[in-house]
C-alpha cells in the first residue's frame, strides 16, 4: 500500500499503516528503498520501542504533537541503522542469547590475559 501525500495526518490513519515504507511515506521521511528492504524489521522494532517511550513520557499531548513525536521517533529508528548494525543493537532475542557451549574470542582473550 502506498500512502498518498493527501492522507490526513491523524492517529486513525497512522494506526492503519503496516509496513516501513508506509510509515516513512506517511511522515514524509526520505529513505533508501534498498536500505529499508535490508533493515525493515529492525527499523520497525526500534520504532515500536520509541513509540512506547513517547506514549509513556507524553500521555496527554495533542494528536498533532504525538504524531510529530512519532515522526521524530521513526527518523531516529531509521538513523540508528545507518550508523549501527542489527548485531550491535541487539533488538531481537536471537541477538541477545548466547549458546551454552560457546566461548567468544573476547572471553578467551580475557582468560589468557589474567594468567
Amino acid at each position: 500500500m502506498t500512502v498518498p501525500e493527501t492522507t490526513p495526518k491523524t492517529l486513525t490513519a497512522f494506526q492503519k499503516l503496516s509496513d516501513a515504507e508506509e510509515y516513512l511515506q506517511f511522515f514524509n521521511i526520505e529513505y533508501d528503498r534498498d536500505f529499508v528492504n535490508i533493515n525493515r524489521l529492525h527499523i520497525l522494532k526500534q520504532f515500536s520501542l520509541l513509540i512506547k517511550e513517547v506514549d509513556k513520557a507524553f500521555p496527554d499531548v495533542s494528536e498533532s504533537e504525538k504524531l510529530e513525536k512519532y515522526s521524530l521517533a521513526l527518523e531516529e529508528a531509521y538513523q540508528v541503522f545507518l550508523t549501527s548494525s542489527p548485531l550491535k543493537t541487539k533488538l531481537f532475542k536471537v541477538f541477545q542469547s548466547k549458546p551454552k557451549n560457546f566461548i567468544s574470542l573476547d572471553e578467551l582473550t580475557k582468560k589468557t590475559e589474567g594468567k
